[in-house]
């Protein structure tokens, strides 16, 4: 891998993780289209979704810290025989549907290798037709009317609900932050509120999945230099910062559809591509 393939991983990943088009559906398709596949490319991918971890904690640190404390104080609270479900504070509710949206997520790793395995084939397939899905679930949310809920409003059904978008998320080519977004909407959330909980949300999984890619990954090899790894990480921090801004600003002034609009045709493109390629006998490379 060169350093400029490293440059434009980590450009497309730092846009597409908090982007609802799908970080790993388009790594997978550059990894595709440029012949950066296999198991070094997944390791590489990890360390990248672990820079893009660094700048949805810049961004929501505050947030986070909060949410930190008040669940060591639940700990504490569990353990001194003072813990209520009932009588919880807005602010524990919140780490509830957290953890509850979180756990969701835990039964489907155990079928992570299927999930990859859509990624590492030779076809781009699945692939358009998973950016469908994330299209139409980008479409229902945008004409879903502006719910008023904050995340401690929010029911365990509706965490449930998160959570279970987000699992089937793991597909390459369905927008883990559209679809967590998507339902936060369907739940009532309001919007700001859906981006930010669906964000938050995202560090455990992005912290989960990129340790064990990489514990995985360390036998196999990065199939990229130490440089072009710090490179990866730096500019996928940066640019998933300024991606965040970007959607909070494109919630707040109402330009969503853009994204629906933008996966429903890279959808269509794309299986157009994967027929072809099956015609041909052979996957389209370039650079190679």
């Amino acid at each position: 891998m060169t350093v400029l393939d490293a440059v434009f991983q980590a450009i497309i990943q730092g846009l597409t993780e908090f982007l609802p088009v799908s970080s790993s559906g388009h790594l997978s398709l550059f990894q595709h289209f440029t012949g950066n596949s296999g198991e070094g490319a997944l390791m590489f991918s990890a360390l990248l979704h672990l820079g893009t971890l660094a700048a949805v904690v810049f961004v929501f640190w505050r947030q986070i810290y909060a949410l930190i404390l008040e669940f060591f104080s639940m700990i504490k609270d569990i353990f001194t025989g003072r813990f209520s479900v009932k009588n919880a504070s807005a602010e524990r509710r919140v780490v509830f549907m957290f953890i509850i949206s979180t756990a969701v997520l835990i039964p489907f790793y155990i079928f992570k290798g299927f999930f990859e395995g859509f990624a590492e084939d030779s076809s781009i397939f699945a692939e358009g037709i998973c950016f469908l899905y994330t299209a139409a679930l980008l479409f229902m949310a945008d004409m879903t009317s502006e719910g008023s809920k904050r995340a401690a409003d929010l029911k365990y059904r509706d965490a449930v609900r998160i959570g279970f978008f987000q699992a089937v998320a793991l597909l390459p080519g369905v927008s883990r932050s559209g679809s967590t977004i998507s339902a936060g909407i369907y739940s009532g959330l309001r919007r700001e509120e859906a981006v930010s909980y669906s964000f938050i949300l995202g560090i455990p999984a992005i912290l989960g999945g990129g340790v064990v890619e990489l514990v995985g990954g360390i036998k196999e090899g990065s199939g990229a230099g130490a440089l072009q790894c710090i490179i990866g990480v730096i500019i996928a921090a940066v640019v998933g910062f300024l991606a965040i801004r970007l959607v909070q600003w494109l919630i707040k002034s109402d330009k969503f559809k853009i994204f629906y609009i933008y996966t429903a045709a890279l959808g269509v493109i794309v299986i157009i591509v994967s027929i072809i390629e099956m015609i041909m006998g052979k996957p389209i490379t370039f650079g190679k």
